[in-house]
């Protein structure tokens, strides 16, 4: 069996573009060689010296968001209720809740790089690209969104690059069985300086985070900040996604993989 395995996660780390700047991780780095004070108090008495070449151990304290880094959204970060579409409202799931078989399923990608920065796509631009790469789709099935954000991730205008999907391009997935989708971008919606500009001329505040907020009609989960997207044809591969189990969050981070395997491949053709 041939199994291929593709990283679909950024990194989290110190000094590189991926969040705004008053939201980034922050991660200390301790090292072998300044940890023994952490140690000693475990074993009284203990110098450096009396370690292996001198060395402790290496660990890391991070601070982060639950949106930091490659991360899955749970229902309950777009609204308090979900499901009012399906005819009972009900009290949204946090990340500790979500069906674990809605994180591994087969993915579809569909590819909307030439889209601009800050365009909001539509249920028939969905409609458009599946009829091009010729995909009906199938309930469960994982939908991402390659924008012209995967290119900018590090760079300064990652956040605010890439297009964004709007209520109606996501209830057209939602209504069709789809539960988990993702985007390369910063945000499933588009970048909010570009919907700030719509807002401050329309003061309609659903042009806000319209896209998110259509899990008040069907709940759902969506991957933000993937990566390497571009590696991937528009089918025949299963997404791996489990989130962390945070109790009561929003959010959990996640290493999504793309997984090309021929038994499975084959089973599903």
């Amino acid at each position: 069996m041939t199994r291929q395995f593709v990283d679909l996660s950024i990194y989290l780390e110190n000094d590189v573009v991926s969040d705004p700047p008053a939201f980034a991780p922050r991660i200390e780095y301790f090292t072998h060689e300044n940890t023994v004070d952490q140690i000693e108090p475990f074993f009284p008495g203990l110098q450096k010296g009396d370690l292996p070449d001198g060395e402790g151990w290496a660990v890391e304290r991070v601070q982060l968001s639950t949106h930091n880094g490659t991360h899955l959204d749970a229902p309950y970060h777009f609204h308090s209720t979900m499901d009012k579409a399906l005819g009972e409202k009900k009290r949204a799931w946090t990340i500790d809740e979500v069906p674990l078989e809605w994180c591994f399923q087969p993915g579809v990608k569909l590819d909307f790089r030439h889209m601009d920065d800050g365009y909001v796509v539509t249920a028939a631009d969905v409609e458009a690209e599946l009829q091009r790469i010729g995909h009906t789709l199938s309930p469960l099935e994982i939908v991402v969104v390659n924008t012209r954000a995967g290119s900018r991730y590090g760079h300064n205008d990652f956040v605010s690059a890439g297009c964004g999907m709007g209520y109606g391009a996501t209830m057209y997935l939602l209504e069709r069985g789809v539960r988990l989708t993702g985007t390369d971008a910063w945000s499933w919606d588009a970048p909010f300086v570009h919907t700030a500009e719509k807002y401050a001329a329309t003061h309609d505040a659903s042009l806000i985070w319209e896209g998110h907020k259509a899990g008040r009609d069907i709940g759902y989960c969506h991957l933000e900040k993937l990566h390497n997207l571009e590696a991937l044809p528009p089918t025949g591969f299963y997404i791996s996604c489990f989130p962390h189990k945070i109790r009561g969050a929003s959010a959990g981070w996640t290493r999504a993989v793309a997984i090309f395997d021929e038994v499975l491949m084959a089973r599903e053709a």
